[in-house]
């Protein structure tokens, strides 16, 4: 458990690093464009790839803690053991619905790679980004996976036992 709390500290280090480039590069370019009257011709391009980054990665740590966003009014109404089945079934179906995304979408990744497809303006292999989507989704599979485990392990509630750093 302690690897994966340590796994789940990265990620979120690794989504606030790209979410803190992301906008120190449009500031960046802010200036250049405005002050300099010379803007970086890539800048929107990798600021879209470093919010693929950060969302996904991000999202996995959203899984680790239990906090999806959820249409709960109903579900505040049922008892207790009703939602705490309620709840299973929805972490059960992140997981599924994760692993099929990654599964369809995994080809158009290879797709990419064999035919080295670069971005346009930043020429980065657009294997990079597209392959944080399936990163993201499989860490957040893992991650709800094992919080699962733990509390029917420890007959925990939603959130995992401690904090993730």
């Amino acid at each position: 458990m302690k690897a994966i709390r340590a796994l789940a500290a990265v990620v979120l280090a690794l989504a606030a690093i790209s979410l803190l480039v992301a906008v120190a590069l449009n500031f960046a370019n802010i200036i250049g464009r405005y002050v300099f009257f010379s803007p970086i011709a890539s800048a929107e391009e990798i600021m879209l790839f470093l919010s693929v980054g950060t969302v996904f990665l991000g999202n996995s740590y959203v899984g680790w803690k239990g906090a999806q966003i959820r249409m709960d009014v109903i579900l505040h109404a049922l008892p207790d053991r009703w939602r705490r089945w309620l709840d299973v079934l929805s972490d059960l179906a992140v997981i599924v619905v994760s692993i099929v995304i990654i599964v369809v979408g995994w080809p158009a990744i290879q797709m990419l790679a064999e035919f080295d497809q670069r971005s346009q303006a930043a020429d980065i292999p657009l294997v990079l980004p597209q392959a944080l989507i399936p990163i993201g989704l499989g860490l957040n599979a893992l991650f709800v996976a094992v919080r699962l485990i733990e509390n029917f392990r420890t007959g925990g509630g939603s959130e995992p036992s401690s904090e993730a750093f």
